[in-house]
């Protein structure tokens, strides 16, 4: 038997992951863009007929991102910590390589298919569901295979011990399955009407009420399962291994891993506040947002003290700099959730810009930064070759972390105004403000966040073009290195 220095790890479809990342990160941007000018500029709808229109490219902006860009960046990072820190290469199973290699081709097919049908108008209207019943099948079809190969290479590990990352995996792994099996029961049209409309299209097994409590479970625990576990799990193998330190409490990070996992799927109810869900689930979605506040920063103090003492390292290592804003971002994102979920808070929340200025800084600041940190220390012992440069990791840092500022300040104060506005009433009990005055308000902010996604952008076309070189023209490593990643200047 090989030993753990010497087992060679078979990093292809990792590195087919890393494209994908790279690729479905520059198209869901990319239109998050044009839907951010189109928000501060109406006309720009009208450009491209109605493939151009907001309505038409926002489900493809919020897939993209979550289930293109993530997702991809998730697989890629569990096929390489996988191996490493099981101590098993992938090649050394051939079923298990078949696996992850079919695992990567129908999850790229179905990626591409949702691209088309999206555009095409074809879509449940379910938020974060809104793939027709075909792909979903799909979709359940390479989730299991992951799961194949996540249980798999935990079958024939030579590590005995579990390391906090996998059990972040795993969760990740049971609990999407669950939610996407329970809300995406629907039956195609064609045969619950006898033989009418079209077959592509399907009409769910919930209506109403029931429709609006699945959906929310569902789609706020997509946030928890896509956006939350699987990006700590990157974190928790990431920053000890790029800094050199030991994770500060690794019995924190369990006591975060089970509270994490009970509260986040109570949680769901808060998206119902003030609806015909009865009053008991809003409170108790209240309720255990707020509670929420504890696993959250429990991981994320967690991750931040693990920089103790080498707080140093944040002035010569841009990819420590990345993870500690991530982390911080992190923070910043699980305390605006609960405050927004409190009832009094909400009444004001609800509808507005604050959401997605919350959603936002919650994605652009800790997931999209941690899935470049984690590419960046990737790619260079995949390829065996050094970072292009350290100027453009700098630049892209300073861009990034400026356009994130621009966009969660002005969907701040963007929505809070709109909160008060609607609210605003005179002495005869009559609204003061017309629907169509507070956009009129809104614009200049609407313009703000539309640069700053902007600078975000740029700032993810520079990351592209850095990996695209590391892997063309980087100096050759002669040895993997043990922990900071060499960057040339």
């Amino acid at each position: 038997m090989q030993n753990g220095a010497q087992i060679e790890y078979d990093y292809s479809v990792a590195k087919a992951f890393t494209f994908a990342t790279i690729l479905f990160g520059i198209i869901g941007m990319t239109i998050g863009v044009i839907l951010a000018f189109q928000l501060a500029f109406p006309q720009l709808n009208y450009l491209a007929g109605e493939y151009g229109t907001f309505s038409r490219l926002r489900p493809l902006h919020t897939n993209a991102v979550a289930f293109g860009f993530a997702l991809s960046g998730i697989f890629a990072a569990w096929y390489y910590i996988g191996q490493r820190v099981l101590k098993v290469s992938l090649k050394e199973s051939p079923f298990l390589m078949a696996i992850a290699k079919l695992h990567f081709a129908l999850y790229f097919i179905t990626i591409l298919l949702a691209v088309v049908t999206l555009f095409m108008g074809i879509t449940t209207s379910k938020e974060y569901a809104e793939l027709e019943w075909p792909l979903d099948i799909l979709v359940v079809v390479w989730w299991v295979l992951w799961g194949i190969s996540i249980f798999g290479l935990i079958g024939i590990r030579r590590e005995r011990t579990l390391y906090i990352s996998l059990w972040y995996f795993i969760a990740t792994f049971i609990a999407v399955a669950m939610l996407y099996l329970f809300n995406n029961m629907e039956v195609p049209t064609y045969f619950a009407s006898g033989g009418y409309g079209s077959w592509i299209h399907s009409v769910s097994m919930y209506s109403g009420t029931n429709d609006a409590l699945v959906q929310w479970w569902y789609g706020h625990n997509a946030v928890a399962f896509v956006f939350t576990t699987p990006i700590i799990a990157m974190i928790y193998y990431f920053l000890p291994k790029e800094s050199g330190q030991n994770v500060y409490s690794y019995k924190l990070s369990i006591l975060a891993f089970w509270g994490l996992l009970f509260v986040y799927l109570w949680a769901g109810g808060h998206h119902l506040i003030y609806s015909t869900v009865p009053d008991w689930m809003q409170t108790m979605g209240s309720v255990m947002s707020v509670v929420l506040i504890l696993p959250s920063w429990g991981s994320a103090i967690n991750m931040l003290l693990t920089m103790k003492g080498e707080w140093n390292q944040l002035q010569t290592n841009t990819l420590i700099k990345f993870m500690v804003l991530a982390s911080t971002f992190y923070m910043l994102s699980t305390i605006e959730g609960p405050i927004q979920a409190i009832k009094s808070v909400n009444a004001i929340a609800h509808f507005t810009d604050w959401i997605p200025g919350h959603v936002h800084d919650g994605v652009l600041g800790w997931v999209v930064f941690m899935i470049m940190a984690a590419l960046f220390h990737m790619v260079p012992r995949m390829y065996k070759r050094e970072l292009y440069s350290k100027s453009l990791m700098d630049t892209q840092f300073w861009l990034q972390t400026t356009g994130i500022v621009l966009y969660f300040t002005s969907m701040w104060i963007a929505g809070i105004t709109q909160g008060m506005m609607w609210r605003a009433y005179d002495e005869y009990g009559s609204l003061v403000y017309s629907f169509i005055d507070t956009v009129t308000v809104l614009h200049p902010y609407y313009t703000i966040r539309a640069v700053g996604g902007l600078l975000y952008l740029i700032g993810f076309f520079l990351f592209a073009y850095n990996i695209y070189k590391t892997v063309k023209c980087g100096r050759v490593l002669d040895k993997e290195p043990v922990n900071a990643t060499p960057v040339a200047a």
